[in-house]
């Protein structure tokens, strides 16, 4: 029985209804990366707003990093799903920050002047923006996307920083969702292929078209540490309940 139970809480309920029946653990193994991929719309930001405010809900301690919305923007999103951001914060159980990835691509490529060549450099700016004494559960880092334009195009700054920032990560150890902004062929699901590769897991978000109209649908591509169903299934976006995925339901792709 105790051998039981230790099983289950190294795993992390999502809470997007639907979604955790695509793993067979029923939850995300904890301390891991998860890369969430999609286009614009697809809903990476509301299934990563969702799981956030399930685990500050249940007394978890989450943080919300964002390089592109403002914090306000981001509580509105929660308010329209029903939820309530300002209670959380009150609590002590969410942060919600807003970041500027201009400042990372600066303080990386001054690194870089200086040690040219080298590959380990201390990139602290995680450890840093997150409060003393505040150790969270699940953080979200929104988005990988927007730190990669802000390198515009200096790769070699772009990649040290990815990979500073998962050795970061782990060290904090926390459940970590990455997002990341991609126009999915199937196939590819980060800018550089170096992130889904260091992630632990990659969760894909598509906006398939079925004739003339289009359905929102996602996938586990991979899961390390817990075994998934590897299929494609849709879910839905409401106001006042957020994302519900159907996992006995299944998209069919191409050949129709």
């Amino acid at each position: 029985m105790i051998a039981i139970k230790k099983a289950k809480d190294e795993f992390m309920k999502t809470g997007i209804p639907g979604f955790d029946d695509l793993i067979d653990t029923g939850g995300v193994p904890k301390g891991t990366t998860v890369l969430v991929s999609g286009g614009p719309g697809s809903g990476k930001t509301t299934f990563c707003l969702q799981t956030l405010n399930h685990g500050a809900s249940n007394g978890e301690k989450c943080i919300y990093l964002s390089f592109e919305e403002s914090d306000e923007r981001l509580k509105s999103h929660m308010k329209n799903y029903g939820w309530n951001p300002e209670k959380l914060e009150e609590e002590g159980s969410l942060i919600i920050k807003r970041m500027d990835p201009f400042e990372i691509s600066r303080s990386v490529e001054a690194l870089l002047a200086k040690a040219r060549g080298e590959l380990l450099i201390e990139i602290d700016e995680i450890g840093d923006l997150i409060p003393r004494g505040f150790k969270p559960d699940r953080i979200v880092f929104d988005s990988l996307s927007a730190v990669a334009a802000a390198f515009a195009g200096r790769e070699e700054g772009y990649r040290i920083y990815i990979e500073q920032l998962f050795k970061e990560l782990e060290k904090i150890g926390a459940t970590s969702f990455l997002i990341t902004e991609i126009n999915l062929d199937m196939n590819v699901f980060s800018k550089s292929g170096v992130e889904e590769f260091l992630s632990d897991g990659v969760i894909a978000f598509y906006n398939i078209r079925k004739g003339n109209t289009r359905v929102s649908a996602t996938e586990i591509i991979k899961l390390r540490g817990a075994a998934h169903k590897k299929k494609i299934v849709p879910f839905s976006i409401t106001s006042g309940k957020g994302i519900e995925v159907f996992p006995s339901e299944e998209i069919f792709v191409g050949g129709e």
